[in-house]
């Protein structure tokens, strides 16, 4: 799946590359042809100020020479003299010529952006025409740069459009892997249950068979969880002391006998909207990778505390701790510092606590050789 990703960002990459290269290029042609164009009609224009002041013209000359000056409608142009006197303008607003600081302003950024043409006039007066880009010239220089935005755009949708489509194919492979699970699952649970009726009905001690059911049971609500995959769960009031107390309870003899186990309860039920099945997975998850942290040798704290509208539900271990940059990064699917495991456990517990409960979970604290707290946050119920 990497692999497609990278392939189909180089492949978007290159086709933004070929795309934005040849319209620049072309556009660039087309705008630097019409500034020629203009720059050939402000040349003529000149020629026809000078024709004007050269006696002994006929009548026909005249008019050329009139028609000329008037066959520029576009280009905006000022004719000044030798002292900085303004003799004529076109095609400019007279706004713009109210005051000589505006005059001066606006001689400056034609003279910016072209070279002013000098000539004389009468063989002795020095004079000088500015001008501008006209504004079909303006508006085409601004086009390559609004077609890359667009392109650019539909590049990022395109990109975006086929990132969730592969974000949905993967999720829709894990659901269905999920579900079969939990289908595998329930043929052998059901065998158990029935074998432990049977078990029930021999003389072993009750303390094995008691413990042998809590297995069993703990099978089933596996196989539960693997079936709410891909499903939105039901969301019942629960009292997340007692949830977090029995699930301690239970994996505290079923892990290593190195690590000590402590519940840090309130001395009131806090309740919030949530489902036991699921949440019970993330508590689960959040310990065991506490206890992996440690080696199996340490100390894992669970308390309850709440904090305004929130229920807080911490998870500390004495483990190897997590560096400041990797506390977003192990929420991501495929993090893992151990040698066996997908690093999936904290994303599945990622999206049940903010998708599903709509709470938080987030590394709370960590120091590295000292320890880390994970932190789950929940709506109170009464909120």
């Amino acid at each position: 799946m990497a692999i497609v990703r990278l392939k189909i960002n180089q492949v978007l990459l290159l086709i933004f590359s070929v795309i934005g290269t040849a319209v620049m290029l072309v556009s660039n042609r087309f705008v630097q042809q019409l500034s020629d164009e203009e720059r050939q009609k402000i040349d003529l224009w000149v020629m026809a100020i000078k024709q004007l002041a050269l006696p002994d013209k006929s009548d026909s000359e005249y008019t050329f020479t009139f028609e000329v000056l008037r066959n520029n409608r576009t280009i905006p142009v000022v004719l000044v003299d030798g002292q900085g006197r303004v003799l004529d303008y076109m095609n400019i607003a007279q706004s713009q010529m109210d005051t000589p600081a505006k005059v001066e302003q606006m001689l400056e950024r034609m003279a910016r952006k072209h070279a002013p043409i000098e000539f004389l006039l009468y063989d002795e007066e020095k004079n000088i025409v500015y001008y501008d880009d006209s504004s079909t010239l303006k508006r085409l220089s601004l086009y390559p740069y609004v077609l890359l935005a667009v392109i650019l755009a539909f590049i990022v949708i395109s990109y975006y459009a086929i990132q969730q489509s592969l974000r949905a194919e993967q999720n829709g492979v894990w659901v269905g892997l999920a579900k079969e699970t939990a289908h595998q699952l329930g043929t052998p649970t059901s065998s158990l249950m029935a074998c432990l009726d049977l078990l029930r009905q021999e003389a072993l001690p009750q303390g094995v068979v008691d413990e042998l059911a809590k297995d069993i049971h703990r099978l089933e609500r596996i196989t539960q969880r693997f079936s709410k995959i891909g499903s939105r769960p039901d969301l019942q009031l629960v009292d997340i002391g007692g949830l977090v107390e029995g699930a301690v309870s239970y994996l505290s003899g079923r892990l290593s006998r190195q690590v000590s186990f402590a519940t840090h309860l309130p001395s009131v039920p806090l309740t919030v909207q949530a489902n036991p099945t699921l949440m019970e997975w993330v508590l689960e998850n959040l310990v065991k990778n506490g206890v992996d942290a440690m080696q199996g040798v340490g100390r894992i704290d669970v308390s309850v505390s709440q904090a305004g509208d929130w229920v807080c539900v911490d998870v500390a271990d004495t483990g190897r701790g997590i560096a400041r940059s990797n506390f977003k990064a192990v929420f991501n699917p495929g993090f893992t510092t151990k040698s066996r495991g997908w690093g999936l456990g904290l994303t599945l517990a990622k999206r049940i606590v903010e998708d599903y409960h709509h709470g938080r979970i987030f590394v709370h604290s960590s120091e590295l050789m000292r320890g880390t707290t994970f932190r789950v946050m929940l709506r109170c119920a009464n909120a």
